[in-house]
């Protein structure tokens, strides 16, 4: 091997070896019949895991990853002795700093598995705000990473070199570059491309519980590299081609990971945002809610779902909205069916309540969210649930549901008061002609929702449940009072209110004979 071995080099020589594996003439060989339908079986599952490198599918990935391997080692002839001469393991004041970041993930991979990067973080008090209290962010820099290096290396062996470097040439060959191993992670999400002046490339954040963190001692080093990995990430299901007319795809990943991608002209720069979903499966509410006095907004919301009320999760992106209806589904009748209408599949409910009838429906080019709607009239739905409420048609159909069609409806939205939910809600039916009379459509919506439950996200990542709100219809023209059954002040949870009589008796007719003497203790009736 050469001196000046680099790893666009080797990178430029797997390359051609996989081209060559998939061009070969298995004819000319002259094998037998038997061996012959090996070699053709092996080409397929390669092509095929090629094509799905990039998308969420570890399979994939360390199928490539294994014959990349091999040809490191069977073609390339690389051993302990020069394998420090691609990446400098021995040199570590000339090492890269993504080079002692990749050590460092590998080594916290091995111990905590997926959980390596939050780990990772939270030992080095990395995910603690940078700034004062008039103004701080979260940054992990390269000085950081050299630190933690420098306290806590040690000699790597030559198999866990070899394993760093096969996945340093994959993420380059096939991966997702610089966030490869990161989209891996138990993470909430990682995005690129959303920061920096023109020709800056180090704009790779991470979410991580509740936190938006800039990793800004990485870099994709060129607008072609993130355009590369834009193009590659969105492609799993063959959802279309991003291009210049159509300036973003939403889409999912193999491992149910919601991925956005966006390009100019429509954007100022090809983006990526990548939001997963590993670190809310099978969550229980003891767990989520967990300030002081949160036993008060459990024991409510239990009763609000098994009353089944209709009800709206509200809050800002990232507030643990989603999250929340995950949890809550729990206390929904084990014999209700649910139905589930979402843009992308998000929820994967079926995967966490595996003996419950559920099935969900999504957006597609040529399906509106209005066409899932009306078909969920005809699938034997009693429960319907709206992973989003974000257009006008999906919002009048939540309200005509909520009155006619389906036992109780539960559904999240972005509003931040009740107050604004309500109008939201009206002036959907009103544009939708579904009515022409303000008043008569803002009764619709009364009568329809009963709970606003609000999330909240502070500056510092915290998650928590901000109110729940009762609307109570006053009148018979549309007016409404808001009651505040739960409120979050200072840190802790305080009942400050209690159902409505009629809300008491309608929760009290769905619920079974032992829960009704539970309930009639707990809530005075």
């Amino acid at each position: 091997m050469k001196e000046d071995i680099t790893l666009q080099s080797i990178t430029k020589k797997v390359s051609e070896e996989f081209n060559g594996i998939l061009r070969a003439n298995l004819y000319e060989i002259g094998l037998k019949n038997d061996e012959m339908q090996r070699l053709r079986k092996r080409k397929n599952e390669l092509r095929e895991a090629l094509g799905n490198t990039g998308v969420g599918d570890l399979y994939a990935k360390n199928m490539v990853k294994a014959t990349i391997k091999d040809i490191l080692i069977q073609k390339l002839g690389i051993n302990k002795d020069n394998i420090g001469k691609i990446i400098l393991f021995d040199d570590t004041k000339r090492m890269s700093v993504k080079d002692k970041f990749d050590i460092l993930l590998f080594d916290y991979k091995k111990k905590y598995g997926n959980n390596a990067l939050t780990i990772l973080f939270e030992d080095n008090g990395l995910l603690e705000a940078v700034g004062d209290a008039d103004g701080f962010s979260y940054k992990v820099d390269e000085d950081d990473i050299k630190h933690i290096y420098e306290m806590s290396s040690k000699p790597l062996r030559f198999v866990d070199r070899l394993d760093i470097l096969v996945q340093r040439v994959y993420e380059m060959y096939r991966g997702l570059g610089v966030v490869d191993e990161i989209r891996d992670m138990n993470i909430d999400g990682v995005s690129g491309g959303v920061s920096g002046a023109e020709g800056e490339w180090n704009s790779v954040w991470v979410f991580i519980k509740g936190k938006t963190v800039h990793l800004s001692f990485l870099d994709f080093e060129s607008e072609d590299e993130l355009k590369r990995i834009c193009m590659n990430c969105y492609t799993y299901g063959h959802p279309g081609q991003l291009s210049m007319s159509k300036g973003y795809i939403i889409n999912e990943m193999k491992d149910h990971s919601r991925v956005v991608v966006v390009r100019p002209p429509f954007s100022e720069s090809f983006a990526f945002f990548v939001r997963k979903f590993d670190t809310i499966e099978n969550k229980k509410l003891e767990e989520l809610i967990t300030d002081e006095g949160a036993e008060c907004v459990i024991d409510v919301l239990k009763w609000i779902v098994k009353g089944c009320q209709v009800t709206g999760i509200t809050g800002a992106q990232g507030s643990g909205k989603t999250t929340l209806l995950m949890a809550l589904i729990k206390y929904i009748h084990p014999a209700y069916t649910l139905r589930i209408q979402e843009t992308s599949f998000e929820l994967h409910l079926r995967e966490v309540y595996r003996d419950r009838n559920i099935l969900t429906f999504q957006e597609t080019e040529s399906i509106s969210g209005q066409d899932g709607l009306d078909l969920q009239k005809k699938t034997d739905g009693v429960v319907n649930i709206l992973g989003e409420v974000s257009t006008a048609p999906v919002a009048s159909w939540l309200v005509q549901m909520s009155m006619v069609g389906s036992l109780f409806t539960m559904f999240t939205h972005h509003a931040k008061t009740t107050i604004s939910l309500i109008r939201y809600l009206r002036n959907s039916l009103l544009s939708c002609a579904s009515f022409s009379n303000e008043k008569i459509a803002q009764e619709q919506v009364v009568e329809a929702v009963r709970f606003d439950v609000h999330m909240e996200k502070d500056v510092y990542g915290h998650r928590y449940v901000d109110r729940i709100t009762e609307i109570i219809a006053v009148g018979d023209d549309g007016g409404f009072d808001v009651n505040d059954i739960v409120r979050y002040e200072d840190g802790k949870y305080i009942r400050c209110g209690d159902f409505s009589k009629e809300v008491k008796r309608d929760i009290v007719r769905k619920l079974t004979k032992n829960e009704r003497e539970e309930f009639n203790v707990r809530c005075n009736v």
